[in-house]
Parts: structure tokens; C-alpha cells; sequence
């Protein structure tokens, strides 16, 4: 149930789709949903309150299109096989909707009004967000189910340039958890990784150049809220081990420092730092190299272990700690490092099992390795598109395990389109994943003074419309004087010139003033307020 202008709105999930099974227990992802108004008539309305109700159910719509969400009538998808193994059984009985992490919990402000009332708890089921893959295999005659699931948290949401960093109490931008887990006759062993933006405050709003300079904040107290991030990662999982792969020059240096000297500042015995420059040491295609960085982690992946649990109900092992990755996105770069942790984390689930024999290595096997490495590749693209609106780049090294001419293509067609929706689209995607996890509401105001809308369009000046118009007919001349003449005479070539210097100080100038230009969010900027109601 949601609340916007018009009244109250019924969100049903009306199709759904088997996953698989995770612990005996289905999966379901969601495959169609309804936003159903409560209200009889419309007519209460004024005709600028009927278009602004008519944007916020669009907005509801569009989230309920995001790939993917997930949910299951049975099991807890939004806590691990080690966390729901430590509950102690009286938690497990209760409704799930009570015993999920609400970190992870997508629909929790739609699920308060149900909640309230005990009767309904059968219709309060958690839905999550993120990626599921659950998958039948079999290696040397043994089956066994190999799932990878990936859990996107709720809190501090958003699109790729709107939100990034860390706010006040600790959460940050893009935080996505991810499990492997592997099922033989009654044996299980997960495996946990975590991604998240770098834990400071820094921003990097889009202005239509294609990488905004990252900005830390210089008025922020950086350490407090660093804290805060780590004392709840530790709480969950244990000890951190912190891959920073972004760039050690240019323009994410000042991240990359600020963020090795935090780690310092904090002198936490529970956190390690580990910074690999992702672009430079594997430039020029020695994709090889990231073997470097994998056996600086063996101490450690060694140590933290894994989660195993026997057939008869006798716990081998715990995971101790995390590899907490990130780049600058936390989306390409981070799931191929990803990727390779968990294939050395797999073979030696797959040796402790018995499914691999002595000497045998997953990579050896092809066709697990081939639906291993498209199923990364998968989980990269859907966390992608999720947070930057398009499918993730560098999946042609995850699929095939090398960099390939059709890769690099699809890479610069992503990130043209990256480009598009970073810059002209974005804001109302901000919106819509504001007012759809409550982090914006409608509420009754006084009849008196209604506060003003914030969908209503922002005041441009003169600027917004001159530029681009100015541009369109510079570029129209400029071809027009270089197609029709018979011959370039001097005239002819002055005037391309002209033109020439119109469209390059045409373009300089709209570039300066980007952030005009730049689809921003409306509900965001005024996120303190709510509509007015007559």
C-alpha cells in the first residue's frame, strides 16, 4: 500500500516466475504487478493534482519494471545460509516479514499499513532486489545446485551519479551483497562478498561531461560516519578486507588517498586495505595480471573460510570476514575481481564435497565453467542496470576470460548509453526510487497553504533554450555550406569556418553551463517536503 494524491494505491504482484530452490524452499521472481487505486473517483481532484498523481503512479509503474525483484512464500531471502543458521528457533517461527534484514527489504514502506494488522501477515511477504541464479549441475556423475545470490540493500538508494558516498549513519551507495552457495544430498557452503561505494562523503554529479570529477567534501566529518559503516559491517560479517580498484592518478586519486588515509585514521584491526589500480595494471589487455592482486587475498580467503553446514545438522565452519570490493561504480570492475574470489572460494567447496576429484580444477571443467562465468557476467549486468541504468562493461572478460574486439564494441555502445540516461534521465528514475521506498511521501497539508509541488518544472533562464538552438542551426549551416557550393571558393570555406567556431564555442558554452541541462530530481531536492493535498 502506498499513499499519494489521489489516496490510497494497492501494489498486487500478479505474475510470477519459478527460480529454483534455495535450502528445499522456492523462489519466485516477480514478472508483473498492478498498482490499483483505492479511491472511487478522481474527481476530488484539481486538474494540476490529477497530473502530478498521474507522475507519481507512473513512477510506482516504472519501479515495478526494474529487473529484478525477488521473493519466496517460505524462505528468507533477505539473510544468509550463516545468519539464519545463528537464529536461535523461536526467531524462525515468527512472520518474515518480521524476521527480515531490512536493509534488503524493497517494499518495506509499502508493507507498514499490512503490518500493523497481525491477520495479514500471510500477505507481508519481504521482496528484494538484485540477482538469483539457481542453477542443477553435475561434475564427474555428482549433481549438486550452485546459486548466486545478490542483495541489494534499500537503504541509501539510487541511480549511479545521484547517490554515491556515505550519508550520516553509515549507509552507503550502491551497497549490494552476494552469496554463493552450493547444495550436495544435504550439504551446504555459502560463501559471502560485499560491494559498496567508497565509505566517504564525495559526490560526482552529472554536468554532460562524460566522467564528472569526483568531489570530497571538505565541511564533512569523513571519520564518524566511516566508523558508523564499519562497526555494522563487522557486526554482520565479521573482519574486512578492503579492494580499492579504482584509479591511483587522474581525476579518482584524491579517493583513492583520502580512503587508504581513513582506513589509517580509524586504526581498526578488524579492517585491512588493499588498493589494486584495476585500469593501470591491466592495461593493454594483460587481464592476467589480476592473478597478482587474487594471491595477495589467499592469506585471508584461506582464513575467513566459508560457511559449511553437514547433512546431519553438525556446523564444519563459520566465514570470519569479508572482502569488501569497490571501484569507482562498484559495478565492472568490482564483479570481475568478484568473480575470480568466488571461483577459488567454489573449488574448495567443490574439493571439501568430494564432487571434484585430486587435481581437478573448476576452470578445467567446461561446460560448469562456461555457466559459471555467464552467470557473473548475468549478475554484473542486472546489478548494473539497476544503479547506472545500462548493462555492465568488461562482462566479454568475465564470459570468455579474455578482452574481445565484440566486447569493447559493446562496452562503448554501454557507455553512450550510460551517458544518455546519466545526464537526461536520471532524475526522474532518483524520483521513483525515493517515493517508492518512502524515502518521500504525500501527506495532508493545510488547505490554507499548501506547500508548492516539487514536480513542478524548474525556472530555466535564457541559456537553457539559446545554446542548443544556436548549436542546431551552427551544425545546419555548417553543412549546408559544405554541400551545396559547386566549388569551395574563399567565401565558402570563411563561412564554414564561421560556422565551425560557432559549433565549438556553441558546444564549450553548453558544457559550461552543463548542470542546466542535466535532468536533476525533483522530489530529492526536496526531500523535507510533501504535497499538498486540498
Amino acid at each position: 500500500m502506498t499513499r499519494l494524491i489521489a489516496g490510497p494505491y494497492l501494489v498486487v504482484i500478479t505474475k510470477k516466475k519459478l527460480v529454483g530452490q534455495i535450502n528445499g524452499q522456492n523462489v519466485w521472481q516477480v514478472v508483473g504487478a498492478e498498482v490499483i487505486c483505492c479511491t472511487r473517483t478522481l474527481l476530488h481532484l484539481t486538474e494540476s493534482q490529477a497530473a502530478e498523481n498521474k507522475v507519481l503512479v507512473s513512477m510506482i509503474e516504472f519501479m515495478l519494471t526494474v529487473p529484478y525483484f525477488y521473493f519466496s512464500y517460505t524462505y528468507d531471502l533477505t539473510h544468509t545460509l550463516q545468519r539464519l543458521h545463528n537464529t536461535i528457533p523461536e526467531y524462525l517461527q515468527t512472520p518474515l516479514h518480521e524476521r527480515a534484514d531490512p536493509r534488503f527489504v524493497w517494499n518495506g514502506h509499502m508493507l507498514h499499513d499490512f503490518t500493523l494488522q497481525p491477520e495479514l501477515s500471510q500477505y507481508c511477504l519481504p521482496v528484494i532486489l538484485g540477482f538469483i541464479s539457481i542453477n542443477s549441475c553435475n561434475l564427474n556423475g555428482k549433481t549438486f545446485l550452485w546459486s548466486l545470490v545478490s542483495r541489494r540493500c534499500c537503504q541509501r538508494a539510487g541511480t549511479r551519479f545521484f547517490m554515491r558516498g556515505i550519508d550520516s549513519d553509515g549507509q552507503v551507495a550502491n551497497f549490494v551483497e552476494t552469496e554463493q552457495i552450493v547444495e550436495f544430498q544435504g550439504d551446504k557452503c555459502s560463501f559471502v562478498q560485499t560491494r559498496g561505494s567508497i565509505p566517504l562523503y564525495w559526490s560526482q554529479l552529472p554536468n554532460l561531461k562524460y566522467k564528472p570529477k569526483p568531489r570530497l567534501s571538505e565541511i564533512d566529518d569523513h571519520i564518524e560516519a566511516f566508523r558508523r559503516h564499519f562497526d555494522t559491517q563487522i557486526f554482520h560479517y565479521g573482519r574486512q578486507v578492503l579492494i580499492n580498484l579504482i584509479d591511483q592518478r587522474g581525476a579518482e586519486y584524491v579517493l583513492e588517498q583520502a580512503y587508504k588515509n581513513m582506513v589509517q585514521l580509524a586504526n581498526n584491526p578488524n579492517i585491512r586495505y588493499e588498493a589494486f589500480d584495476f585500469h593501470h595494471e591491466c592495461r593493454k589487455m594483460r587481464w592476467e595480471r589480476l592473478n597478482i592482486l587474487i594471491d595477495r587475498l589467499a592469506y585471508e580467503q584461506e582464513e575467513f573460510g566459508q560457511f559449511i553446514l553437514a547433512r546431519d545438522g553438525a556446523l564444519i565452519s563459520q566465514q570470519e570476514g569479508v572482502f569488501r570490493t569497490n571501484c569507482i561504480d562498484c559495478l565492472d570492475r568490482t564483479n570481475v575481481v568478484q568473480s575470480m574470489l568466488a571461483r577459488c572460494a567454489l573449488q574448495k567447496a567443490l574439493e571439501r564435497f568430494g564432487i571434484l576429484n585430486n587435481g581437478q580444477k573448476v576452470e578445467d571443467q567446461p561446460s560448469f565453467e562456461r555457466l559459471f562465468k555467464n552467470v557473473w557476467a548475468d549478475n554484473a549486468d542486472d546489478i548494473s542496470e539497476q544503479y547506472s541504468g545500462t548493462k555492465a562493461l568488461k562482462t566479454d572478460f568475465t564470459r570468455t576470460g579474455k578482452r574481445t574486439v565484440s566486447g569493447a564494441l559493446a562496452d562503448g555502445v554501454n557507455s553512450l548509453t550510460r551517458y544518455v540516461k546519466n545526464n537526461f534521465q536520471d532524475g526522474y528514475r532518483q524520483d521513483a526510487i525515493d517515493l517508492f521506498l518512502g524515502n518521500y511521501f504525500v501527506e495532508d497539508h493545510d488547505k490554507m497553504q499548501p506547500a508548492p509541488s516539487p514536480l513542478a518544472l524548474r525556472q530555466r533562464d535564457w541559456k537553457y533554450l539559446t545554446f542548443p538552438l544556436v548549436l542546431a542551426s551552427a551544425i545546419a549551416m555548417f553543412f549546408a555550406n559544405f554541400i551545396t557550393p559547386f566549388e569551395h571558393t574563399t567565401f565558402t570555406l570563411l563561412c564554414l569556418l564561421f560556422w565551425g567556431c560557432m559549433i565549438f564555442v556553441t558546444a564549450i558554452s553548453i558544457l559550461r553551463y552543463g548542470p542546466e541541462y542535466v535532468d536533476t530530481p525533483r522530489l530529492n531536492a526536496n526531500r523535507n517536503r510533501v504535497l499538498s493535498i486540498e
